[in-house]
């Protein structure tokens, strides 16, 4: 599977965001990709009080916007992250896939909220105006079941170890570091993962913009389940095109067999309530 990650800029006008993703997409299907991925709120500047305004409920202007792209393409389309305005009216920090004709089969409400106050660095609250969601979100593809997380999200193993149990071979994650968190634990936590759970894991990151109040990191990057980087981009725009071979996760745990020793005689891990899947 051919994964093209776009990391780019962020503008505050929503609808040349979107027109700005035509020519990307063209190139990412030029150079093979079977799927691309989009970067966390590429349509909308990461502001806390920018959500609420630049909210739209599922099958709106946005949601339109990425189905016509992949089925116009003909590509599986993981349309980073955009402010969702629910149906009991609060706000979400929503991920959507696309197939190539355009139907929705994911859906991922980002669950961990970033909510940070780090000495000397970053301080940000996204629940002031977002709220969480609940789900854990695996999901098939031609080419094998895929996860989806949220930024945040993956500094939280649990969540990740439950998509491995769920059969996810690869997770698909649009987040936006920034300059206190970047350096420190990008990279890292990416490879942490996929070696934690022999699994491909991807970030897709905006490109960073100077004059922006929260500048991304940047650093779109593939980790293997080995936990090596595959491919890393620096801060600017750009388009990262990486090959999975979806069959390498089964040989890592045939080899390494983590998941198969667990010890559930002394511990379990299970999904709480909602379960997965949907919202």
């Amino acid at each position: 599977m051919r994964i093209a990650q776009l990391q780019l800029p962020v503008l505050e006008d929503k609808t040349a965001n979107l027109r700005a993703l035509e020519p990307w997409m063209a190139r990412a299907a030029d150079g093979g990709a079977d799927l691309v991925a989009l970067p966390e709120m590429f349509c909308c500047p990461y502001e806390t009080p920018r959500f609420p305004a630049y909210a739209e409920p599922e099958g709106g202007e946005t949601w339109t916007a990425c189905a016509g792209l992949a089925a116009r393409h003909g590509l599986y389309l993981a349309a980073g992250s955009m402010p969702e305005r629910g149906g009991d009216g609060r706000i979400y920090n929503t991920a959507y896939v696309f197939d190539p004709r355009g139907r929705q089969i994911a859906k991922h409400r980002k669950m961990h909220l970033f909510d940070i106050a780090v000495d000397g660095g970053q301080h940000f609250r996204e629940s002031d105006t977002l709220s969480a969601g609940s789900r854990v979100t695996v999901f098939d593809t031609a080419f094998g079941r895929l996860g989806l997380a949220i930024c945040y999200d993956i500094r939280f193993p649990e969540l990740f170890r439950l998509m491995a149990l769920d059969g996810a071979l690869a997770v698909l994650v649009p987040a936006a570091f920034n300059g206190t968190t970047g350096p420190a634990h990008w990279e890292l936590t990416f490879r942490a993962r996929a070696l934690d759970n022999q699994l491909f894991c991807l970030g897709t990151a905006p490109a960073r913009d100077p004059a922006a109040s929260y500048q991304s990191w940047g650093h779109t990057i593939a980790c293997d389940p080995w936990g090596r980087v595959l491919a890393q981009l620096d801060e600017g725009p750009g388009l990262q095109l990486t090959d999975l071979d979806l069959t390498y996760p089964a040989q890592v745990r045939r080899q390494l067999p983590l998941l198969a020793q667990r010890r559930t005689d002394v511990y379990t891990l299970t999904a709480a309530g909602a379960g997965r899947d949907g919202q």
